[in-house]
């Protein structure tokens, strides 16, 4: 098919990084637009390099783009210079494979990955002349659907979103556009269609459902507006996640992207039972990919993309049953095309030194470990299963094995947090400086001096999670504790080798809100855009003033939303979404975390959480006994190696 750019050459020319608004790069899907009967475009709505990097959007591109009758293409946020001329010379949004302005797709599916990219949702909208508000668009526009983690509490998106997919998108899309097709067929229209979908497994219409509230601000009742829509709405999840899709020819970018490399998700869920971690609970159950399947796909990926480097996707890679078989067949055969190797989510240990031995470039990358609390105590209020001789004991079986630099990642705020516990935070980094000392000779620093770079973010509450109760710090406390650990930092004997990072608090706060908010905060989120507000999730072009401003002007107020304990009574925003965990499962960890008990990991003892109600995964396999806790960083880790 003819294909013409959608922007001028002068405008190319006249912005930062054009590649990202060209498309056609390899292994990107062309159809002709005349012989598929669906054309979606799915959106992540921040920058293209960050988009790029996602693996979500990958799977679902390649599975849509398998159907025959569908051609899916792909649309990021514009960056803020061409936003600026696609306002002022009316050009409208467009897809990246056709250049096709995205008004005039059948769909616009948009992943919620990050709360603070919700402006950049109406961005996208606006710039594609679509109505930000689902009430008011008509029948030449396209259905607009969201999903992804931020889907698990979609109420204050509620007024922009037509539909919202809950749970994992390979099971239910194939029914939801064979509907969309003979509605059309049959001159149903927009409205009609929505209804019916909402009666497909795991969709949620926000405008079939109302919300009521009591005098003290909280929800009073939650309701579908008709006979025959469900009043829960269960996540979708893929059990066989072997045979399900999944990109054998991934997208080769034309540009530098966040994660320039082929990605290989090994397994879903964690058995570990992180008490702050939303992704822990809400992808349960754990179900492994198999390792014939994995070796196949590596290669096939390899050889269509041409990528140098190779990761492994899951929240805790050395829980997946078959890591040795796995990293022993990728050392072999990514050494002999000079392919390097990221293994994140590794616990420190004989097996995981040994292969970071055996990966090219090793030595150049730091060691990742994540205690994100300092104390003991409250690693067990958290459940982090890690204890301080774990974390010493790996340092040094690294430092012994030639790592001089260590990444430490902690949590700021977390429920029953004291000065004691932050301490811990300075305490632990010096501990972790003097093992370096005490395990390597003189004359074998070779390296220069250790370098621990200790870094805090401040605890955000999320839904399904058993902090979704807990209160969250003011921005003035989030200060007060980083200024704390800095502090403490400094009275250290090793304080010469330890960096101290944190975040920004304003965006932390805001974060909060919008995590645990209901449908009231759309209004805000709307203000904040008028105000010129998109890119929140960017440091440059995050303005806290403009946030607190707009939640005042709409009546509402941050504390209610974050400073507060939430009774365990209390109906919660997303309470009509059945995740697959129970509320009584949450309760209990709720109640253990403020005894400061932990609760053993899936495969040593079932906790029943209610995951075992899909009918597979972990949840059905023998329990083996006890097993040790793991050092699990975060996942999105940028360099060679992360422990």
């Amino acid at each position: 098919m003819d294909r013409k750019l959608a922007l001028r050459d002068e405008i190319l020319m006249s912005v930062e990084k054009p590649a990202r608004y060209i498309g056609g790069e390899f292994n990107s899907v062309m159809k002709d637009p005349d012989s598929v009967a669906v054309r979606f475009a799915f959106c992540f709505p921040d920058v293209y390099e960050i988009g790029m990097s996602h693996l979500g959007i990958q799977i679902l591109y390649d599975m849509l783009n398998s159907m025959e009758d569908v051609w899916c293409e792909r649309v990021y946020s514009p960056w803020v210079d061409l936003d600026g001329i696609l306002r002022r010379e009316q050009i409208p949004l467009f897809a990246l494979e056709s250049q096709d302005p995205v008004k005039g797709f059948d769909f616009l599916g948009i992943t919620l990955q990050y709360e603070m990219c919700y402006t950049n949702i109406l961005q996208v909208l606006d710039l594609s002349q679509i109505p930000l508000l689902a009430s008011r668009r008509g029948e030449d526009c396209p259905i607009v659907i969201g999903g992804g983690p931020c889907a698990y509490n979609p109420e204050p998106l509620a007024d922009f979103f037509d539909l919202f997919y809950i749970g994992e998108g390979e099971t239910q899309y194939r029914e939801l556009l064979d509907l969309y097709k003979a509605c059309r067929a049959e001159g149903t229209g927009r409205r009609e269609f929505l209804r019916q979908a909402a009666r497909l497994p795991g969709i949620y219409a926000p405008g079939f459902y109302e919300v009521s509230y009591k005098e003290d601000g909280t929800i009073a009742a939650f309701r579908p507006m008709e006979e025959g829509l469900p009043a829960t709405v269960r996540k979708e999840v893929v059990m066989d996640v072997t045979d399900a899709c999944y990109p054998r020819k991934p997208i080769v970018p034309f540009m530098k992207v966040t994660q320039d490399r082929v990605v290989l998700e090994i397994q879903r869920g964690c058995i570990r039972g992180c008490r702050f971690c939303q992704a822990g609970q809400i992808y349960r159950p754990v179900r492994e990919r198999s390792l014939e399947m994995l070796k196949s796909c590596a290669l096939e990926m390899l050889h269509n993309t041409g990528h140098e480097e190779i990761s492994l996707s899951s929240l805790s890679s050395s829980d997946y049953s078959h890591l040795p078989g796995l990293v022993n067949f990728l050392i072999e055969e990514c050494s002999r095309n000079h392919t390097n190797i990221s293994l994140p989510s590794l616990r420190i240990d004989a097996f995981s030194l040994d292969v970071m031995g055996k990966v090219q470039d090793v030595k150049k990358s730091s060691l990742t470990f994540a205690p994100e609390a300092g104390s003991q105590r409250l690693r067990n209020v958290i459940n982090k299963g890690l204890t301080e001789e774990d974390i010493l004991k790996g340092a040094a079986q690294a430092f012994a094995g030639g790592w001089t630099r260590v990444k430490l990642y902690f949590m700021l705020g977390l429920p029953t947090e004291t000065e004691d516990d932050i301490r811990g935070i300075a305490e632990l980094s010096n501990q972790i400086a003097a093992t370096f000392f005490e395990t390597v000779p003189k004359e074998k620093r070779t390296n220069g001096k250790v370098q621990i770079v200790a870094s805090t973010s401040f605890f955000v509450p999320k839904p399904f999670t058993p902090f979704q109760w807990a209160s969250q710090c003011t921005r003035k406390e989030f200060l007060e504790k980083a200024y704390f650990t800095r502090k403490t930092i400094a009275e250290q004997l090793n304080q010469k080798s330890i960096k101290y990072n944190w975040h920004e608090a304003d965006a932390s706060v805001m974060e909060g809100v919008l995590a645990r908010g209901d449908r009231r905060l759309g209004q805000v989120i709307l203000k904040v855009y008028e105000k010129g507000g998109f890119y929140d999730a960017w440091g440059e072009y995050y303005q806290n003033e403009r946030w607190l401003e707009a939640i005042e002007e709409c009546g509402l107020s941050v504390d209610f939303y974050t400073h507060r304990e939430r009774s365990l009574d209390e109906i919660l925003p997303w309470d009509f979404i059945d995740c697959g965990v129970t509320k009584e499962y949450l309760i209990r960890e709720w109640e253990k975390a403020k005894r400061e008990e932990i609760s053993e990991n899936c495969k040593a003892s079932c906790q029943n959480c209610g995951a075992a109600s899909f009918g597979g995964g972990v949840c059905l396999e023998p329990k083996i006994g006890k097993t040790r806790g793991c050092v699990n960083p975060p996942l999105e880790t940028g360099e060679g190696v992360s422990l």
